[in-house]
């Protein structure tokens, strides 16, 4: 079992890690508030990402799709608050003069983008339903993969955050500081997007 756990891996690390609404909106959160900050919305990220692999797991994930009403009202919540998202980043004060007052998007925020992620949806089926463990239940399986998948979930994002964090520190300068937030933002909007056009 423990090989195809690390096939698991090596495929949910680079497709669950890549760039995407979540994973650029964290890098542009810890680059235009910092790490500390970008907590809270990591956090609703997470939950909101794990929100959507139990949905896959159980299958509800197939429920949901089957009604198009739904998958509409999704898909226009989720755009309207990264635009939202977008302009926060773009607008927010360079990291060398934060402001104590601003409003850093919250845990509610990530989880919203999280569970209207279309990129995480086709990500986290395409791990969950093309990789068999050799477990001896349906139940024992679908346990293990969702604990190993959590496990990625919780790493790519918390390095996502960190990697814009980072990133900050190298950005003092006001001008490029806001070039770089700008940058996030219209990247965040072209994931979007892309992740739309391609779903």
């Amino acid at each position: 079992m423990a090989t195809a756990l690390i096939f698991l891996w090596l495929a949910a690390f680079p497709l669950m890690g890549s760039p995407g609404p979540a994973t650029l909106s964290l890098a542009g959160l810890g680059a235009a508030y910092g790490m500390r900050r970008g907590i809270p919305y990591l956090i609703g990220i997470i939950i909101g990402t794990f929100t959507v692999l139990l949905m896959i797991a159980s299958g509800v994930t197939a429920l949901i799709l089957a009604e198009p009403a739904l998958v509409q009202i999704l898909v226009v919540l989720a755009a309207t608050y990264i635009l939202y998202l977008a302009w926060k980043i773009a607008t927010a004060p360079v990291i060398t003069t934060p402001k104590a007052d601003a409003r850093v998007p919250s845990l509610p925020g990530g989880f919203l983008l999280a569970i209207a992620n279309p990129k995480a949806f086709a990500a986290i089926g395409a791990v969950y339903s093309g990789h068999a463990l050799p477990i001896g239940s349906v139940a024992g399986e679908a346990a293990v993969k969702i604990a190993a998948l959590t496990a990625v979930i919780i790493t790519v994002n918390t390095v996502w955050l960190a990697a814009g964090s980072a990133l900050s520190r190298v950005l003092g300068d006001p001008k490029l500081g806001r070039a770089a937030n700008i940058a996030f933002a219209v990247m965040l909007i072209l994931s979007v997007a892309a992740a739309l056009l391609g779903g």
